[in-house]
C-alpha cells in the first residue's frame, strides 16, 4: 500500500507530497490459499464449525508476490465465526452485542488483498502449525485484545486452560491441552521499564517515568522459552511522560513541567521500541521469531478521547478515501525504521524478524470501535467513548488471518532452506 502525506506535518512544514509505502517487504513467498470442503450446518449467526479431515492445504508454487496487507475490506456474509455466547474470552469493554450495539454489519467483512486472496482462519491448521510451541504477546491492551480475538477463534477447536504462574492480570498464560501450545500475554504498554509519577498529570489520565534505555525484565526474562513474540505498543505514548536515560531527565512529552524540554512523540516512541528490540537481541537462550504488530489507529471524531469524541460510521472506508497522515503517519514511519534496525541485528545473531503490518488495514474500519457500546448507558461511573479497542467479534478478527498466513510462509521458508542444503 501507499499512502500520501501532504500538508503539515505536526513537527515541520511539508512543501510537497510525499509518497511513502506502507508496508516492509518481507513477503517475497508464494501466497497460501487453502480449499475448504465443509459440509456443516451453517448456525443463524455463526459460520459453522470446520472438521480437520475437510481440509486441504494447497501452497501455490510460482513465486507470485502479494503484499497481503495491502487491499480493501469486502463483504463476508458468513461472518461471524463465534459471538458473545460462544466465547468466554471477550473483555467486558469489547463486548459490543453484550452492551447493546444496535447493527451487526461492522462483523460481516473480510479482508482482500490487492492481486491474491487471504483465506480465513482455520483454527485445526493455526493449532496443528503452533503443536508443541508457544506465543507471547507483550504490550498493550489493543495487544491484549488481539490475543482474546485470537483464543475466541481458537474456540471452535479447544479453549485454554489457565497455567498462569502469578496471580496478576496482566501476565497470563493458556495452555491447549490438545496440542501442547501455550499462550501468554505480558503486559508492557511502553514496552520499556516505566513507573506511575501521578495518577492525574496534566491530561488526568496518568503522568509517567520511561526509562528508555532500560529493558523491562517483567517480560524480557520471560521470553526466553517462547517460539514467537508479538510485540505492539503506541497508545500510550500520547500520555504525558517524563523521558529518562542513564536515570537522568532528558526531556518530556507534554508534562509541563518548567525548564524541561518538550519533545514530540516520536522520541521517546523511537528509543523505546529500539531498546525492546535491543533486549530481544540480547538474549542469548532466545531462538524464536519476533513478530512486530504495526499499530491500529484510532478514530475519534467530533473531538478527543476526553472531548466527547466518538466513532459512529456503520461500514469501512474505501483506501481512495482516508490516507494515513500526520503524526499516525510519523509513528508508523518510526516502526519501520525501528523495525529494519532491528531486524539487521537480529539478523547478525540468527534471529527472525516479520511484520504484521496491520495499519492500512485498521485505518479503513472507523466502524469497528466499541464507541459508548462497551458498557451500560445508565452506569454511575465515568467512562469515555473507545474508538481505539475493537469489538469481539469484530475487525481485529483478521489479525488471526494475517498471522496464520505469516505462519505458513515460514513454513514454507524452512522447507526451502532445507531443500537448498540438501541440494
Amino acid at each position: 500500500m501507499k499512502v500520501t502525506a501532504g500538508g503539515d506535518l505536526p513537527h515541520g512544514k511539508n512543501n510537497h507530497q510525499q509518497v511513502v509505502p506502507l508496508y516492509y517487504p518481507l513477503h517475497r513467498y508464494p501466497s497460501t490459499t487453502t480449499t475448504t470442503h465443509a459440509s456443516a450446518t451453517t448456525a443463524a449467526t455463526i459460520s459453522p464449525v470446520y472438521h480437520p479431515q475437510d481440509e486441504v492445504i494447497i501452497i501455490n508454487d510460482n513465486h507470485h508476490k502479494c503484499d497481503v496487507f495491502s487491499g480493501e475490506w469486502v463483504p463476508n456474509p458468513d461472518a461471524p465465526y463465534y459471538d458473545n455466547m460462544t466465547c468466554w474470552a471477550i473483555h467486558e469493554h469489547q463486548n459490543c452485542q453484550k452492551y447493546g450495539r444496535p447493527d451487526s454489519d461492522f462483523m460481516k467483512w473480510r479482508w482482500k488483498p490487492d492481486g491474491c486472496d487471504l483465506p480465513i482462519f482455520n483454527p485445526y491448521q493455526f493449532l496443528e502449525i503452533v503443536r508443541d510451541k508457544s506465543l507471547a504477546f507483550v504490550g498493550d491492551s489493543v495487544g491484549r485484545n488481539q490475543m482474546q480475538s485470537l483464543i475466541c477463534m481458537l474456540s471452535r477447536v479447544e479453549y485454554p486452560i489457565d497455567r498462569s504462574i502469578t496471580k496478576d492480570e496482566n501476565f497470563k498464560r493458556w495452555y491447549y491441552v490438545s496440542y501442547n501450545f501455550t499462550l501468554a500475554t505480558f503486559w508492557s504498554p511502553f514496552l520499556v521499564k516505566s513507573e506511575e509519577a501521578s495518577a492525574d498529570g496534566p491530561t488526568h489520565n496518568g503522568l509517567f517515568n520511561l526509562y528508555l534505555d532500560e529493558f523491562n525484565e517483567k517480560w524480557t526474562t520471560q521470553i526466553d522459552e517462547f517460539n514467537y513474540l508479538i510485540l505492539n505498543t503506541g497508545h500510550w505514548f500520547w500520555r504525558p511522560a517524563l523521558y529518562y536515560e542513564n536515570r537522568q531527565i532528558v526531556g518530556c512529552r507534554y508534562c509541563q513541567v518548567e525548564n524541561i524540554t518538550d519533545y514530540p512523540m516520536t522520541f521517546g516512541y523511537r528509543k523505546a521500541i529500539r531498546t525492546a528490540f535491543k533486549a530481544i537481541n540480547s538474549r542469548e537462550k532466545f531462538k524464536g521469531i519476533t513478530i512486530l504488530r504495526t499499530f491500529a489507529p484510532m478514530h475519534f471524531e467530533g473531538g478527543e478521547w476526553n472531548e466527547g469524541g466518538n466513532c459512529l460510521r456503520k461500514k469501512p472506508f474505501k483506501s481512495s478515501e482516508i490516507t494515513l497522515e500526520g503524526v499516525n503517519l510519523e509513528l508508523y514511519m518510526t516502526q519501520i525504521e525501528e523495525f529494519r534496525r532491528g531486524e539487521k541485528e537480529g539478523k547478525e545473531k540468527g534471529l527472525k524478524y516479520r511484520l504484521l503490518d496491520a495499519t492500512q488495514s485498521m485505518l479503513l474500519r472507523p466502524d469497528g470501535h466499541p464507541s459508548r457500546y462497551g458498557h451500560w448507558p445508565n452506569e454511575n461511573v465515568t467512562l469515555y467513548n473507545d474508538c481505539v479497542h475493537w469489538c469481539l467479534p469484530g475487525p481485529i478478527d483478521t489479525w488471526s488471518d494475517f498471522l496464520l498466513h505469516m505462519l505458513k510462509m515460514e513454513g514454507l521458508r524452512s522447507a526451502e532452506e532445507k531443500s537448498h542444503v540438501k541440494g
